[in-house]
């Protein structure tokens, strides 16, 4: 699963990701820096992890990990292959969520590839391109189910009543994740279409250092404009953030914050939020040998969990047994938890909850 970040040229994506990944993307004053997309693995900041490490005390820690991908600015025309277009469009479609950089900052040092900043035009600009690209996509499948319809095919019916609504949508400028599927069949065809408008999104509105506490009056633009999107804005002073990555030491980094009025990095929330986005969740596995965040779908099941250690626990599972992060670090171990008959034995049904420390039983 991975989070592709897009924004025109120059609002300081690869700079975002330069801090949430460490791995060095080209950052330079000019468009098009970027060419193939970076893909960074980052870690994902849980202090539930550093609890159970305390209590444990392992041999070694692993954090969940989630995908975030550097893709090229897009420009005005890119549906139609100007810039770079194609590629980045095509980049875009690989990924499962959007962070979409808004540039929230005054500063004639930096180029606007649009002469000034606006970031309503900003977001309008990159929405339409995207919208264009999946009406494309729409009216190439139309021309195919209509004749299926015709016939009285019932499927292709009902798949040509779903597209003729994404395409209405984007005809008035809306993208296809404003569509509610209807029913189950509905929802199978439109994740089937592979649009990129459907895609969930979050907004990273890039701020100057003052503003990077409580915003300024781009943010507020911003937040107007998308307050029917279900949509998370985040404000985030990329700059202070790439500042705070070439510290040395913890304490550094602290000071920094509290001096900007902060109680943990920007790129931490930004990763959490991520996380989120792509429909992702945590449990946890607590032995002396490993303490281990692992990524698992919202609303898998037991032997789903079991499968991302190993397809044999999945294949071979028997049951889990749990306990909560929270009755886990109320009692101090797994062992207390077991005397205060806070562990549980489940089975195949059991949908593994947020935070769960998990110990599996599988048979191969």
């Amino acid at each position: 699963m991975k989070a592709g970040i897009v924004g025109l040229p120059n609002v300081g994506k690869s700079t975002l990701f330069n801090c949430l990944s460490n791995a060095k993307a080209q950052s330079a004053n000019f468009p098009f820096c970027t060419i193939e997309p970076n893909i960074g693995v980052v870690n994902v900041p849980d202090p539930r992890i550093n609890k159970l490490e305390e209590l444990v005390k392992p041999e070694r820690v692993q954090m969940a990990t989630v995908d975030i991908v550097d893709i090229a600015g897009l420009v005005k025309g890119a549906s139609k292959g100007e810039g770079l277009g194609n590629q980045f469009l095509g980049n875009i479609r690989e990924c499962n969520a959007i962070i979409h950089v808004l540039r929230c900052f005054d500063n004639d040092n930096i180029v606007h590839v649009d002469g000034n900043v606006n970031p309503i035009r900003d977001k309008e600009t990159i929405d339409i391109e995207l919208q264009l690209k999946d009406l494309e996509t729409i009216e190439k499948r139309l021309e195919k189910v209509k004749r299926a319809a015709k016939t009285g095919n019932k499927e292709a019916q009902v798949e040509e009543a779903l597209l003729n609504r994404i395409r209405e949508a984007l005809l008035q400028a809306k993208s296809a994740r404003t569509i509610i599927p209807q029913n189950n069949d509905e929802e199978v065809l439109l994740e089937s279409f592979q649009l990129i408008t459907a895609k969930p999104v979050l907004y990273v509105c890039n701020v100057d250092e003052s503003s990077a506490v409580s915003g300024n009056k781009y943010v507020v633009q911003v937040r107007e404009l998308v307050k029917d999107e279900d949509a998370e804005v985040i404000i985030l002073s990329v700059g202070a953030e790439a500042d705070i990555t070439e510290l040395e030491s913890y304490e550094e980094r602290q000071v920094f914050l509290e001096d900007m009025g902060l109680t943990e990095p920007g790129a931490s929330v930004l990763i959490r939020a991520a996380y989120k986005l792509l429909k992702q969740q945590t449990y946890f596995t607590a032995g002396v040998k490993e303490v281990r965040a692992w990524t698992i779908n919202i609303g898998a099941t037991a032997p789903q969990a079991a499968g991302v250690i190993h397809t044999d626990f999945e294949k071979g599972f028997i049951r889990a047994e749990v306990i909560s992060y929270e009755d886990y670090v109320q009692y101090g171990s797994e062992a207390k938890a077991k005397e205060a008959g806070k562990f549980k034995v489940e089975g195949k049904e059991y949908v593994v909850k947020d935070g769960d420390v998990m110990h599996f039983r599988f048979n191969v």
